[in-house]
């Protein structure tokens, strides 16, 4: 008799080790009934997991880390035994904004994330009204992800722009209806817009933070301590993400992944964002590597650090108050103590932002290097 495990998860390409630990069989030769529940948001997701309607979920990485720390919703105890996905987020803009980018660069062009910031931020200074720019969850690496390009080039996110919480699924729709400017989503969302003709890519979170940690499993704490199966399914996700990892299986998994009760995109676009192929409106040589992985590099692997550079974020852009409990709750979310029972205890490498300022364990001494923020007292929703 299989044991059943429900796990949460909204229709994203990084979504892969999950589809295939069920689909190509995993899951059931570790004895498990693995049943995939499509979300059509992260605040529905959380709200699943925390209540346990769900077992386990596909999460964003800060989502665990805010769940545990109670900040903007109820405190929920979770733990990040294994990472799903490393990559894979970018940074669209509209047809007319992305026009405004390129008439404030005629000179240097938008070749990198740094360039197209400093043109957005030159187009900032320009308008009269602010820009409105999407993100998926206030607690999410794109939010993070967006703030931090945003005020590497001066613009401060919650001064200079308006930031807004849109589900991935309905990013696209919304840039095309005209009711942001651009967004910061997981493929295939990007892409899907830029083939629409709606949008243009202007950075990639493998350009800003190269090797990020950006979808983990989550579960309750409770759950991963009285469950004997959360092993079974570490290992068997450990499998499945191998095997979505290797070219020679990315057209069946862009298949897989196609399908409407997954992410429900053209099969094409699904196969070039697992292949790195991302239409990305500066200079590229066809791919970008490493845009987007699931195995490779120990992607697998928690650290302790994952945990901490989300609690940073959140202190500087005033959503928690600083404090050593807190920043040792989150330091205790990532668990490669848990992880080691995939047999495997290797780290993934930490490579330099864009902006080259490394992440340091020393929070309040990382967040002194930086002159944009906002107070924990005037913070918002996001």
């Amino acid at each position: 008799m299989s044991e059943r495990i429900l796990a949460a998860f909204v229709p994203l390409v990084d979504c892969a080790a999950l589809v295939a630990a069920r689909e190509q069989g995993f899951a059931a030769a570790a004895g498990l009934d693995l049943v995939l529940v499509k979300e059509p948001s992260w605040a529905s997701l959380r709200d699943h997991l925390a209540l346990g309607h769900v077992d386990c979920a596909h999460a964003l990485a800060p989502l665990p880390v805010a769940l545990t720390l109670g900040v903007g919703h109820v405190q929920v105890d979770c733990v990040a035994p294994f990472v799903l996905g490393r990559g894979g987020n970018a940074i669209t803009v509209s047809n007319r904004l992305f026009a405004e980018l390129q008439a404030a660069a005629p000179d240097t062009g938008i070749l990198d994330p740094a360039a197209a910031g400093r043109a957005l931020a030159a187009v900032v200074r320009r308008r009269r009204s602010s820009l409105t720019l999407g993100m998926v969850f206030p607690f999410s690496n794109h939010n993070f992800d967006l703030r931090y390009w945003l005020a590497a080039a001066g613009v401060h996110p919650d001064r200079d722009v308006r930031l807004v919480a849109i589900p991935p699924p309905l990013m696209v729709e919304s840039l095309s209806a005209g009711l942001v400017d651009g967004f910061c989503v997981g493929e295939p969302w990007n892409s899907l817009a830029v083939a629409q003709k709606v949008g243009h890519i202007v950075a990639t979170q493998s350009q800003l933070f190269p090797g990020a940690v950006e979808k983990v499993l989550a579960l309750r704490a409770d759950f991963a301590e009285r469950s004997e199966h959360v092993p079974l399914l570490l290992r068997a996700l450990d499998a499945a993400a191998a095997w979505a990892d290797d070219p020679a299986n990315h057209e069946a998994l862009a298949a897989l992944l196609a399908r409407p009760e997954y992410v429900g995109v053209p099969q094409p676009i699904v196969a070039a964002a697992l292949r790195g192929r991302v239409p990305v409106a500066s200079p590229t040589e066809g791919r970008l590597a490493d845009f987007l992985y699931f195995h490779r590099h120990a992607a697998n692997a928690p650290r302790a650090t994952d945990g901490l550079w989300a609690y940073a974020q959140m202190v500087r852009w005033g959503q928690v108050a600083a404090s050593d409990d807190a920043e040792r709750a989150a330091a205790n979310v990532f668990r490669p103590d848990l992880y080691r029972f995939c047999g495997n205890p290797a780290a993934a490498p930490v490579l330099p932002p864009f902006d080259g300022v490394r992440f340091s364990s020393n929070v309040s001494g990382y967040l002194a290097q930086f002159e944009l923020r906002t107070p924990f007292a005037s913070a918002t929703c996001v």
